[in-house]
């Protein structure tokens, strides 16, 4: 069988110390397989951004152990996470988070050049293709409706192939048509790249699109039930 893509065990997460410390994570164990769609449920405060936040490596976690697409995470210090997360995750924030002075390909090949990617301009622009975006490479965030400046975020997590993509909240920002229309290039592109799909929200509609759906309360797994690949 298949190495998971994440192998979480007992993660622990407190922030403050002494009388003023809070556990936000209370001991999760998670693994998630390559290729694998997972949706984190659960309501604002049950630790759900907080998980994201150390299975990515945005945040260390307090104790517990964690490996990531083949990387032990448990023992690296936040440069070394940040250079551990280079190829193997991409992430789409509800914000965006897109450059404003930079064109849509600007913000999508920029990080692959910086990270030393010789084809960064030509990956760039085909993956705005596929995203529906080959018309719009030069235009700016400003340019680009709510939709359109998700679907260059889009672009830019799954531009450098990486075997893992988070997506935090990435309807929250849209209304509900456009929300369905970035969803469907989400989960579109990620059935074409291969990528394992970790999408973080409180909405059960978009949660039931995933392979899998865990439920987080107060920092701990709730219920974790699997469904039958490509149920709507």
């Amino acid at each position: 069988m298949s190495q998971p893509v994440i192998a979480a065990s007992n993660l622990r997460l407190t922030l403050g110390e002494g009388p003023a410390a809070v556990e936000i994570l209370r001991g999760i164990d998670l693994d998630v397989a390559p290729g694998e769609t997972l949706a984190l449920l659960g309501p604002s405060g049950s630790g759900k951004s907080s998980l994201m936040s150390v299975l990515s490596g945005l945040e260390q976690a307090s104790s517990g152990s964690l490996t990531v697409a083949g990387e032990d995470f448990t023992a690296l210090s936040e440069d070394d996470l940040a250079r551990a997360r280079r190829g193997r995750i991409g992430i789409v924030l509800q914000a965006f988070h897109l450059l404003p002075t930079m064109t849509a390909v600007e913000n999508v090949a920029t990080p692959m050049e910086l990270a030393g990617d010789k084809n960064a301009w030509d990956r760039a622009a085909q993956e705005l293709e596929a995203v529906g975006l080959g018309h719009r490479l030069t235009h700016y965030p400003a340019q680009l409706s709510g939709g359109e400046q998700q679907r260059v975020a889009i672009a830019r997590a799954i531009a450098p192939r990486p075997p893992l993509i988070f997506a935090d909240e990435p309807t929250g920002n849209l209304d509900a048509s456009t929300g369905d229309s970035v969803v469907d290039v989400l989960f579109r592109r990620r059935a074409e790249t291969g990528a394992t799909l970790v999408i973080i929200t409180h909405d059960r509609h978009l949660a039931e699109k995933c392979d899998r759906v865990v439920t987080l309360a107060d920092g701990q797994i709730a219920s974790d039930t699997a469904r039958a690949r490509g149920a709507a």
